[in-house]
This record gives C-alpha cells, structure tokens and sequence, in this order.
C-alpha cells in the first residue's frame, strides 16, 4: 500500500529579475507621460517625477533611460563627481547632496536634460546645501497619483495571464478588494498566487489565496474576513440581554 504523493514545495532557489512589462496608461501616470514625451519642454532642462512607492515612477525612469540611451544612476550611488550627461536618477531624494548639485550644475552647464525621481515634490526634500536647496525648489515637478482601480484590474489581469493562472472572477475580485492599493503588490500576489498553486497542484481559490498572502504587508484579506465574519456571527446570534 502505497502513501499520498510527496507534495512538490517551491525551493527558495535564485531567479533572475522578472522582466518589466509595458507601462500600462492610466490617469494617474497621464501628466507624467505627457512631459516625458517632450524634454525639450522642460524648465531648465530638469524635471522631477514624484510620487509614493508603488506608483511606476521607477519604472517611467527605466523606459525613458532606454529610449532615449540616457545614463540610469541611483541616488543613494551617486558618484562624487558624477560625469554630465543626459541621466536619469531613481530615488534621487536619497542621494548624498553635493554630488547631486554637482550633477544638476554640471548639467545645466552643458545645456544636457537631468530627470529625477523622488517620493515628494524637490522643493520639499531636506537638504542641508542652500544652493542645491534653490535648484531643487526651482525644478519643474509632476506628481504621479496612486493608481485607479481599472489600472490595478488591469495590471492583476497582465500578471495572471504572463503566468496562465487562471483566476476565477470571484477571486479576482476578492483580491482587487483587499490588495494594498500598489502595482508592485499586484506583482508580489501574483507571483506568490502562482507559486503556491504549483507547489499544492490546486487552483487559485480564495482559500489559497489567502495563504499566499496572509503575510503580504498591507494585506487586508485576512483581517477583514475575519470581521466580517464577527459580524455575521453576532448578527445571527440575536440580540444580548444585559
């Protein structure tokens, strides 16, 4: 007599970055696409995209980069003495401050485009350097909202089919409902949502889907079904006397 087949587990194995798909438009991204589409538009040839985590402006950053063959620097790694040069520079709130005024200067000299990103507007970072505090403030900047429910719909819809999970409607908006409000969250579920359907050989149900991402942060699955559950219970229990 035969046991039950070993259950398949993932193993915690190294993959290699997942490739990025298409920026999917919204109205969240429309002013950004729209200044990106023409630096030449750009006061004193610097803009600064702004935003909270989650929003794609990493994203916008590495499309412009490789359309346009621009330098990607990261701000927490800027060089000392960075080279001039049409440059984006991710989190460039989080670059050390006199190699960023060095770059801007060296930038505006040479009349070469510099696009930034940050999770506030420049004007608004907290830099020592007075100088560098006047470019900054003097930076043209557009913020990039958080995304609509169609774009999360969509993008939840993009990263099942990548991975040909098919996703019952209820579960897909279940999911919708209770995921952090972020495109990279989006990301995580799925990616998890498809690992442990694998690994069990079972369909992404609610059920599975809640194990999967019982410890995603910002994750409202399992603390909103268990209130609503409470609430069904006490409902049905009538009322208390006291």
């Amino acid at each position: 007599m035969t046991g039950p087949a070993p259950r398949q587990l993932p193993l915690p194995l190294a993959v290699a970055a997942e490739p990025r798909g298409p920026l999917l438009a919204d109205s969240s991204n429309a002013a950004a696409r729209a200044w990106l589409d023409d630096p030449a538009r750009w006061p004193l040839g610097r803009l600064c995209l702004w935003g909270p985590e989650g929003v794609g402006k990493s994203h916008l950053l590495a499309d412009m980069a490789e359309a346009r063959g621009w330098r990607l620097l990261r701000g927490p790694g800027l060089p000392a003495l960075p080279e001039p040069g049409p440059a984006v520079v991710d989190d460039a709130d989080c670059a050390p401050e006199e190699p960023l005024f060095h770059l801007i200067n060296a930038n505006a000299a040479r009349g070469a485009p510099l696009l930034l990103a940050g999770r506030a507007a420049p004007s608004r970072w907290p830099v020592a350097l007075p100088d560098l505090a006047s470019r900054l403030a003097a930076t043209a900047a557009v913020a990039i909202e958080e995304p609509s429910e169609a774009l999360l719909a969509a993008l939840l819809a993009r990263e099942t089919a990548e991975r040909q999970i098919r996703l019952p409607e209820a579960t897909r908006a279940w999911l919708l409902r209770h995921l952090p409000r972020e495109a990279r969250a989006v990301r995580a579920a799925a990616r998890r949502l498809d690992r442990l359907s694998l690994a069990l050989g079972r369909p992404p149900t609610r059920a599975l889907a809640r194990a999967a991402l019982s410890d995603l942060p910002g994750f409202e699955g399992m603390r909103r079904d268990a209130s609503v559950a409470a609430d069904r219970d006490a409902s049905q229990a009538g009322p208390r006397l006291v």
